[in-house]
């Protein structure tokens, strides 16, 4: 009975994890129930609200299994192949646009306010015309505020998911010279300011490299 119960279950996976990993565990459940890798994107309020998106990779019979649940937790399900490391690649991509998104805010607000123009401003302007997208808006508006804390993304799991980006990319052969300079503030972030801050507070040194 026991047996058979383990071959019917299904290890479901929300975390940020490593493709190695993710292959590791996949391969551990062959023979079991099988293994999906369903990691979110979503800021804690949209968890609260049930409103996260998810990216979800595996066995179409196993995710067919797991749509209840995972429809539960989200406003969206995108399916992304029966493999699930694919879920864990398209995650990690994500989460690096994310930090390359504040990463060049926090230097065109730098910029902008040592010329005499307000971040605010700037913000208003760049929402209002090309870049009115949530991570623009959200982002946009702790950067201009410096509201690093509490973090709703803690800055060492950012850099920890910016080492597993340079991890895969090392293994693709990918060059991503702009993970460099990220990874970089990150670790400025995490020294100058604590362990408890925001990712974005990578905005706070690209100030204090511009003597704000």
């Amino acid at each position: 009975m026991a047996g058979s119960l383990v071959r019917r279950l299904v290890h479901v996976s929300h975390s940020t994890i490593s493709v190695a990993l993710v292959e590791r565990l996949t391969a551990d459940q062959d023979g079991a129930g099988g293994y999906v890798a369903a990691p979110v994107f979503g800021r804690p309020p949209a968890a609260a609200a049930a409103m996260l998106f998810v990216v979800a990779a595996g066995r179409d019979d196993l995710i067919a299994r797991c749509g209840p649940a995972l429809d539960a937790i989200s406003q969206r399900v995108f399916r992304v192949g029966e493999t699930p490391s694919a879920a864990n690649l398209v995650k990690l991509s994500g989460n690096f646009m994310i930090m390359a998104a504040v990463e060049a805010m926090a230097e065109a607000m730098t910029l902008a306010e040592k010329g005499g123009v307000e971040p605010a401003l700037l913000l208003e302007v760049l929402t209002g015309t090309l870049f009115n997208a949530p991570v623009y808006k959200t982002y946009g508006e702790m950067l201009v505020e410096q509201r690093f804390t509490p973090a709703g993304f803690a800055a060492p799991l950012g850099l920890k998911d910016m080492n597993l980006v340079d991890t895969v990319a090392g293994r693709l052969r990918t060059p991503m010279p702009l993970l460099g300079v990220v990874r970089d503030h990150l670790r400025a972030a995490i020294a100058q300011e604590g362990e408890d801050v925001d990712w974005s507070a990578v905005g706070a040194a690209v100030r204090r490299n511009a003597g704000l």
